[in-house]
């Protein structure tokens, strides 16, 4: 297993955080703004050459950038545009050795909630989702819509993925909740996801194991992982407490889920893939970025490097 952090591609402290826990590896996220060529092999490589100058490789892209994958997703006028902009990445990534993209399938609305500011362990906060709570904006799509706009969307860049091996890691909805407002969620089950990643069948489809994102929708994580395990190219390493329509994050080791338990699950089955720890709570000093601040991922990387010790 791969040991592996979060980086944004301008440098900051959790860079610096991240190589002095001894990690080696990176999940990258693409620059966002219109200055950074998707398709440009000189903008990937400056890209490239600012993580291995500093001693971290890149081997996932996360997300499949939003500028492309909205329209996507949407199937709106310039999704086949963007398809082709995915599909003229592949070959970048291949000469890199970034052979994983994690992508998803939540149109209009990514990951959701409904607070930031719920008191954890000593007063840190994190974040909640409670569907009551939640404001429907004027967005909408249907299920029918998504399924037709997936289903196109594998069809056409599964076999130029193959032919670059890279391998695509779907990842589930979150909240995984039937639909927020007007606009409706399809990977919000193990069934939902099966029927995903079975569309075209291919060495290159399969999934992100958000585990907390499968333990919200109540599923057993104990069967959904030995049954997924050909099938999981990248893990989201979080904890949670709750169910689907109501639910908090939490520090790694007070949640829900037996992180060790589940941990040596996935290294039991030869689930040898990238790792990194996802959403972590605000600590004392800290104010901004939900889920990402430095200091709980100072916590959560020790916490997931000392367990991954632990069960080797």
């Amino acid at each position: 297993m791969l040991l592996t952090d979060y980086f944004r591609a301008e440098h900051d402290i959790t860079w610096d955080f991240a190589k002095q826990c001894g990690v080696k590896h990176g999940v990258i996220r693409l620059p966002e703004g219109p200055g950074f060529d998707l398709c440009s092999r000189e903008h990937w490589n400056e890209v490239y050459r600012r993580f291995t100058d500093f001693g971290i490789k890149p081997v996932v892209v996360e997300p499949m950038p939003n500028r492309l994958h909205d329209h996507i997703k949407a199937g709106d006028e310039k999704r086949d545009e963007s398809i082709d902009q995915v599909i003229r990445m592949f070959p970048i990534m291949e000469e890199l050795g970034i052979h994983t993209v994690c992508f998803n399938f939540m149109a209009y609305i990514g990951w959701c909630r409904t607070k930031n500011d719920i008191r954890e362990r000593g007063n840190a906060f994190v974040t909640g989702f409670d569907l009551k709570d939640y404001v429907p904006g004027c967005e909408e799509i249907t299920e029918s819509q998504l399924w037709e706009n997936y289903e196109y969307f594998i069809k056409a860049v599964i076999p130029e993925a193959e032919k670059h091996q890279i391998k695509l890691a779907l990842h589930p909805d979150d909240p995984p909740v039937p639909a927020l407002g007007r606009v409706s969620r399809i990977m919000t089950s193990f069934d939902d996801i099966h029927k995903a990643i079975h569309l075209v069948e291919s060495d290159s489809l399969g999934v992100t194991m958000c585990q907390a994102c499968y333990y919200i929708m109540g599923e057993n994580l104990y069967e959904v992982i030995p049954k997924l395990k050909e099938k999981i190219f990248f893990i989201h390493f979080r904890n949670v407490t709750g169910s689907r329509e109501r639910f908090r994050e939490t520090f790694h080791d007070n949640g829900d889920i037996r992180m060790g338990e589940i941990l040596r699950l996935y290294l039991e089955n030869r689930i040898d893939v990238p790792i990194r720890v996802d959403h972590v709570p605000t600590m004392a000093g800290e104010s901004d970025k939900t889920g990402y601040a430095p200091l709980g991922r100072l916590y959560a990387l020790g916490y997931l490097k000392g367990l991954l010790e632990a069960c080797r």
